[in-house]
């Protein structure tokens, strides 16, 4: 009579804190730790980065706008919003800004430049800080203060164009005012294209005697309100709802984009470089987990075996496994977590001067993020072969060829991938780029199992036994007698130099590109109003100043007022972009040729096609425009109109001439033209810039050096911080190769033991592992640089927008290096093998 085993008398919360701590002073949850924590790492590092950035780009904002909120206006604005202002307890003043000539008097040279006039009001700026100095490089200081009335307050700049020094008067239409502050930062500067000109700050009171103001002027006004937030949201609020009225144009209300969109998509293009290094870090982390969980649970069978012997149920078991796993993801994420907050310090420091050093703290969401990915890790890829451990029948106790681990439960494993990729996607903060990530992996992992397989079939049919060399043959004879394994090992093994070699691409080519998106030697002179009697004059002087490459288009003023034979007006439209775009004049352009900074994105542009037109794929989004579409222009009182017949990608940062809308002709007739240039002035000639407004005075010479110092400068930075994260996701990366390597640590042990029982010698051994190893390197190395390869191009195309084309020497040399690197982790993790005793390895053998 058959008598029930007595179960063990043990909890499974004793058992699982047992087992943690034999495992751990065993040292077999070390690889599953480093993993857990790198991964976490990595992603809080951002997210505590990208926290902290958002949370001080809303606190600064008010300062990049001068106020809580701004109305806007191409004429005064309406006295109603003051009062508004006023009865709801907020603090208000007025700015009133145009571009003007500003000159020196006759006695100082007489020269003249284009500035950016600025009148302000008592308390002004209400939000944020002017700071000025007394001279050029002299130091600044804060104030609370405006230009006294009769005064001016200038960029160094202008002293410099003018050749002008502080003391000295300024002439501004009627008026002399004297110059007494050189303006080092104003915070509401704004990034349009006349903040590129010198600024000029006066008091109001000064303005109406300038006479500048005139019925024609392009003005804008406005009109800073500052206060509590209820307050302050029930003006917005109010002025939304004035702004949305029939017939009322003219007037918005500006917001954070408007002040330094430029800044604003840096930021964004680090963040996501940032963010697609940590989601590599993860996802190599979770192949790591699954490979290191694996070995974990075959080296157990035998004990758990035994435990089912001595009477512990299944449920206990499972339950003491899932325990222990819990508490090892929970302290490898809160580890993560921790040295993720201090990482993420590294970031605001590398970005020092982008980024204000004193960022708020973070909130609460990268800890969650962090924690959720840890355990989500642990969870979904570690635990499910170790709950196999529980199924392991007491007969193995005897018979050890039962009870190997079998493929994990889809159900488990597929519930916690789809788990693990809904926390990736989240991470990224961009669906585009988590879904070409975890995407490219989902399919390189199915990609490398299927390719390793027929690799493995392929290799076993076609190598002669009887002529090929011995080891090759021994090596051959492993490889396809355990095929499964070659396809975890290879697929595996691919899947961390994948990772590796996207980061060299990213790391050169991907950061080449972007960088090549506003390059060094970009142009840094713009120069419009150049009259068409004056172009072959003009372009001749450039030639001779050594400037020998230059855009140069013509630009013609027209007002958008019809759409397939429809008359249009701003109220047609909701969005307020789409609203200022129909209410003011574009700068229109022809070339008999397509503007080669201009890729055309869809349809066809055709040299000198008549009735046609080639518009910007922003402005056609923005405005409902498509292919076929037939647009009419006011020009200078004339309609002109063409039918859409390509739609172009413009990169309005390269800082080359570009335009919304291009008619694809030599020329247009009856249209008031003048030309555009844009070039790099020769650095060697100080005086360039006034020798070229002496001979040609009609024209306005915008000096953007500044800019693209700046832009480059932040570039470097932001590389700089992209950089400093790739050494976690290198780790992972090296971390993956080891674990993939040493999976069959096992079964090369018991394997080798035999052979050498049979007397194969320690080097045919070794050549023969070797020799393995050095067929998974290469062939791994060349799947992953494929891969990477077609992944590297669509980030390229789809998410950073460069243009991109990799090298074909990449395959060769991701395979080469497979190929090393396979052999290095090998002689690392494989070191022990030849070496152990092979009686100690036989009593351990499966029999």
């Amino acid at each position: 009579m058959a008598v029930a085993p007595v179960p063990l008398p043990v909890s499974f919360w004793s058992l699982g804190w047992r087992s943690l701590w034999r495992d751990w002073r065993a040292g077999e949850l070390r690889l599953l730790l480093l993993a857990v924590t790198l991964a976490v790492a990595a992603l809080t590092a951002v997210g505590f980065f990208a926290d902290r950035l958002q949370g001080g780009l809303a606190r600064d904002a008010r300062a990049l706008i001068g106020g809580d909120a701004v109305v806007s206006s191409d004429n005064a604005t309406p006295p109603a919003f003051e009062q508004q202002a006023k009865a709801l307890g907020l603090q208000t003043t007025q700015t009133l800004g145009f571009p003007t000539m500003g000159r020196a008097r006759d006695e100082e040279g007489g020269a003249a430049r284009l500035v950016a006039l600025k009148a302000v009001g008592e308390g002004y700026p209400l939000r944020g800080n002017l700071r000025v100095a007394t001279a050029p490089l002299a130091p600044d200081a804060a104030t609370r203060d405006i230009p006294a009335p009769g005064t001016a307050w200038v960029d160094a700049a202008l002293l410099v164009a003018l050749d002008l020094s502080v003391g000295q008067p300024l002439l501004l239409g009627d008026a002399q005012l004297r110059i007494t502050h050189v303006i080092v930062v104003e915070p509401d500067r704004g990034a349009g294209f006349m903040s590129f000109a010198p600024r000029v700050m006066i008091n109001a009171a000064d303005l109406p005697a300038t006479g500048l103001v005139q019925p024609a002027s392009r003005l804008t006004y406005r009109l800073a309100v500052a206060g509590g937030d209820p307050a302050v949201k029930r003006f917005v609020d109010w002025a939304k709802a004035q702004i949305e009225q029939p017939g009322v144009r003219g007037l918005r209300l500006e917001s954070l984009e408007g002040g330094r969109p430029e800044m604003q998509r840096t930021l964004e293009r680090a963040e996501k470089f940032l963010n697609l290094v940590a989601l590599l870090a993860a996802l190599l982390c979770a192949v790591a987990v699954a490979i290191a969980a694996r070995g974990f649970a075959q080296r157990h069978l035998d004990d758990c075996a035994m435990l089912r012997v001595l009477g512990l149920s299944q449920g206990s078991m499972a339950r003491a496994y899932t325990f222990e796993f819990a508490l090892v993801g929970l302290f490898a994420s809160v580890l993560g977590v921790f040295l993720g907050y201090v990482v993420h310090h590294g970031f605001v420091w590398l970005l020092a001067g982008l980024v204000d050093a004193s960022l708020p703290a973070p909130g609460p969401a990268p800890v969650l993020l962090g924690l959720g990915m840890g355990l989500t890790l642990m969870m979904a890829f570690g635990l499910p072969p170790v709950l196999q451990l529980a199924k392991v029948p007491p007969l193995r106790v005897i018979r050890r060829d039962v009870g190997q681990l079998k493929p994990a439960s889809l159900a488990v494993l597929g519930l916690g991938v789809a788990g693990f990729a809904a926390l990736l996607l989240a991470a990224s903060r961009d669906l585009l780029l988590g879904a070409i990530a975890v995407g490219g992996f989902a399919g390189a992992v199915l990609l490398f199992a299927l390719a390793s397989y027929a690799a493995v079939r392929l290799l076993r049919a076609s190598v002669n036994e009887a002529t090929a060399p011995r080891a090759l043959v021994m090596a051959t004879r492993q490889l396809s007698a355990r095929p499964a394994y070659a396809v975890v090992q290879i697929s595996a093994l691919a899947v961390g130099l994948l990772a590796l070699v996207l980061l060299v691409l990213l790391r050169t080519d991907l950061i080449a590109s972007w960088r090549n998106a506003t390059p060094p030697d970009a142009p840094n002179r713009f120069v419009i109003n150049v009259q068409p009697d004056q172009g072959e004059a003009f372009q001749q002087a450039l030639r001779q100043a050594g400037v020998q490459r230059f855009d140069w288009y013509p630009m013609i003023r027209g007002r958008l007022v019809s759409i397939n034979g429809k008359t249009i007006s701003p109220d047609d439209f909701t969005s307020d972009r789409a609203q200022r775009l129909v209410d003011r004049e574009f700068n229109l352009s022809n070339s008999a040729t397509l503007p080669e900074h201009n890729p055309v994105v869809a349809g066809r542009w055709q040299d000198n096609e008549a009735d046609a037109l080639s518009v910007e794929e922003g402005l056609a989004e923005e405005l409902g425009l498509k292919l076929g579409d037939r647009l009419g222009f006011d020009i200078a009182g004339q309609v002109s109109e063409g039918r859409i017949t390509s739609l172009r990608k413009v990169d309005w940062g390269s800082m080359r001439v570009n335009f919304f809308v291009v008619f694809p002709v030599a020329q247009v007739p009856d249209a008031p033209v003048s030309f555009i240039s844009a070039f790099r002035a020769p650095e060697a000639d100080v005086q360039f810039d006034n020798a070229l407004v002496r001979q040609f005075p009609n024209i306005t010479n915008v000096d953007m050096s500044q800019t693209i110092a700046q832009v480059q400068r932040v570039l470097g930075q932001v590389i700089g911080a992209v950089e400093f994260l790739f050494a976690f996701t290198l780790a992972a990366g090296l971390v993956v190769l080891l674990a993939a390597v040493t999976a069959t640590r096992g079964e090369r042990e018991r394997e080798f033991a035999i052979l050498r029982a049979v007397g194969a010698g320690s080097a045919l051994l070794r050549q023969v592992q070797r020799i393995e190893l050095l067929g998974v390197g290469l062939l791994a190395g060349f799947l992953a640089s494929v891969v990477a390869v077609v992944v590297g191009w669509a980030l390229a195309r789809f998410v950073f927008e460069f243009t991109w084309t990799a090298s074909l020497w990449v395959p060769l040399g991701g395979s080469l290096a497979g190929a090393v690197l396979a052999l290095l982790a090998g002689w690392w993790g494989l070191r022990s093998v030849l070496r152990t005793p092979v009686v100690e390895t036989l009593r351990r053998a499966t029999v």
